[in-house]
Order: C-alpha cells, then sequence, then structure tokens
C-alpha cells in the first residue's frame, strides 16, 4: 500500500502542495473502496472533501480514476467531474475544468504523458490520446488524436510531435 501511496511523489517533489493533494487523494481512494472501510474512516473522507476542496479549492473526488505518476502543479481552481478518467503521467495545472456538457453526459477520457496547461477546459464524451500537450487557455470538445501539441478556443492542432 505504501507504493501505491507514494506512486506521485516523485514527480511532485519539488512541489509540496501537489505532493500533498495527490497523498490524500491516494489515501481517500483506498479507504473509499469498501463499505467497511468507509464507515470507519468516514472522519478521514469528510476531511478530505472539507480540506482539499473548500480550503485547497481542489475538487478532485474519489471516484477519479487516475494513473500514476500524477503531477499537480499549482493546485488552484481544479475541477474535475467525478467520472473522469486520467492515464499515467498526467500534468494538471491550475484553474483547469474536466467535465461533461450536460448533467447526464459522459466525461473525457485522459490518454497517458498528457501535459494540461493553465486555464484549459475539457468537456463532453472525448478521447485525449497519448503523449499530447494542451496549450494554455484551450478549450477542448474535441477528440485530440496522440502524439500532437493543441492550443485555442476551440483547440486546434499546432503540430504533431515524433
Amino acid at each position: 500500500m505504501n507504493n501505491y501511496l507514494n506512486q506521485d511523489k516523485k514527480v511532485n517533489s519539488l512541489n509540496t502542495k501537489g505532493r500533498i493533494i495527490t497523498f490524500l487523494f491516494r489515501l481517500g481512494k483506498q479507504l473509499n473502496k469498501n463499505k467497511f472501510y468507509r464507515v470507519i474512516f468516514l472522519p478521514y473522507l469528510i476531511f478530505y472533501r472539507v480540506f482539499v476542496e473548500w480550503v485547497l479549492g481542489i475538487e478532485l473526488p474519489l471516484s477519479v480514476i487516475a494513473g500514476k505518476n500524477l503531477r499537480i502543479f499549482h493546485g488552484q481552481s481544479l475541477v474535475v467531474n467525478p467520472e473522469v478518467v486520467i492515464g499515467e503521467n498526467v500534468t494538471l495545472r491550475h484553474s483547469i475544468t474536466i467535465g461533461n456538457k450536460s448533467e447526464n453526459g459522459k466525461c473525457p477520457i485522459i490518454g497517458n504523458n498528457v501535459d494540461i496547461g493553465c486555464n484549459v477546459i475539457i468537456i463532453g464524451d472525448i478521447k485525449i490520446g497519448n503523449n499530447v500537450i494542451i496549450g494554455a487557455g484551450s478549450v477542448v470538445v474535441k477528440n485530440l488524436e496522440s502524439n500532437s501539441i493543441y492550443a485555442g478556443n476551440p483547440a486546434k492542432i499546432i503540430r504533431k510531435i515524433k
């Protein structure tokens, strides 16, 4: 379990806030796995919501599926829908919104090795490929192909990465 809880520590080594958030997130996911743990550790689950969401201003629900090496820079105003799937080696910066278009809509699936700039909005039933860079201030409403750099509103391909 120690490896699971600390899997994001190395990529957040220079960012204490990111290290705290990812550790609390991983711990909360473990404690939220079954009903027995949920009942016993209810105070921790409440602490997580109050501290991470209200104090730090980050909505990272425990139902989010996130691969290893999740990196959070400047953890402010980060909003992730509970149904989002995040791959491995993903970087999230401040003021990002990842969610759905409507109350019952599907959420994005983010691939591996994705770098998401600040103030990015990613909404809808879309897939972001592997090895993608999304520039600051972009609005993503369509699928993004792998090995590419995107920017703009709406996000358009800037160039391919080899």
